[in-house]
């Protein structure tokens, strides 16, 4: 294996960790209003994810860095080319983290109501976007032969593209309600596991629908069989959910879902793999890992630093989530 595509490799697992981790946080952000009855509970709420959602965060940052220093054409081209989306996605998510710390510093109904809308469309329009910005690289967008994106915004807006968008909203969302159901005590566990419940048929039947419309998308691909393979393997993990649902064991019905979106990003890359970004203008236009890729004594570098510092990121991040492991409930505490 060569360094490209190792740096490849872990570009597409630091992917899989933020949807994986932040996907439960953009699902709490968005179910926040329909379970919390009061303010109490919506601060419990929040504060079921208080400790974990800007750790989680760092997955993103670490993989835009991780792309702007090992292939430097996918990230000027990618970030040129989405760039009203990356400033939308930005804004929502940095209003959403000013509501999670300001929501609580007024003791004023229509004060926390605005940073609580702020947390539910910070958490819907990230969610939404990213699942539009994922199905454009897979589908291809109007790049020329000099790796310039000569499209616009609305190029972004196409069928495929929202039908990723939405079917990250509605898996997110699950995903969100399950690790609810473990972490609140109460009333709230029941409200958020039968919010699971109602859930769940629109996050398979909208990731079914993507799957299906993924195998004409992705054409001759190089990969095709195998990502078709890994996402119908994902289309059943989260498909699973149900029965574990049913049976109260939401534990294994949270690692279900995030197993599902793990095999999501792994099928997306793998639709992807050697390319990281599709010209929809010619096929030799396309972003490859040998065309868009920084030099050798880059990744080389890279690869020595990453081995020193990624294990020490994991370990703090495991224990953070090990401190913090307990169930809220309305004797607890909210922090937020």
């Amino acid at each position: 294996m060569d360094l490209n595509t190792l740096w490849f490799i872990l570009i597409a697992v630091l992917f899989t960790g933020f949807f994986f981790l932040e996907g439960f946080d953009y699902g709490v952000g968005i179910l926040m209003p329909f379970l919390g009855k009061d303010d109490e509970e919506r601060r419990l709420i929040i504060s079921a994810i208080g400790p974990f959602w800007d750790g989680n965060e760092v997955w993103m940052i670490t993989a835009g860095g991780a792309m702007f220093a090992a292939f430097p054409h996918w990230y000027a081209t990618l970030f040129s080319g989405f760039y009203v989306a990356l400033v939308l996605l930005l804004l929502a998510l940095i209003a959403r983290g000013i509501a999670f710390e300001f929501r609580n510093q007024v003791e004023d109904p229509k004060w926390r109501a605005l940073w609580d809308k702020a947390v539910f469309w910070g958490s819907l329009l990230p969610a939404l976007l990213w699942g539009v910005a994922m199905a454009n690289v897979l589908r291809g967008v109007p790049i020329d032969g000099s790796m310039t994106y000569v499209g616009g915004f609305f190029n972004l807006l196409n069928p495929y593209a929202l039908l990723g968008g939405i079917t990250f909203v509605a898996v997110f969302t699950l995903h969100g309600a399950l690790f609810l159901s473990l972490k609140l005590a109460g009333d709230l566990e029941k409200r958020a596991a039968a919010m699971a419940q109602k859930v769940w048929p629109f996050a398979v039947g909208a990731f079914a629908l993507f799957a299906i419309a993924t195998i004409f998308v992705l054409g001759d691909a190089p990969n095709k069989v195998a990502a078709v393979v890994v996402a119908v393997l994902a289309l059943i993990a989260i498909a699973l959910s149900k029965s574990y649902i049913g049976k109260g064991a939401m534990g294994k019905a949270f690692i279900s879902t995030a197993v599902g979106i793990a095999l999501t990003t792994v099928a997306l890359f793998l639709g992807l793999f050697p390319r990281v970004l599709v010209s929809s203008l010619d096929p030799a236009y396309s972003l490859t890992i040998y065309t868009a890729s920084a030099s050798q004594y880059t990744l080389k570098t890279m690869t020595i630093v990453a081995a020193i510092l990624v294990p020490i990121v994991l370990v703090y991040q495991g224990w953070t989530y090990w401190i913090f492991k307990e169930r809220l409930g309305k004797k607890s505490q909210p922090t937020y």
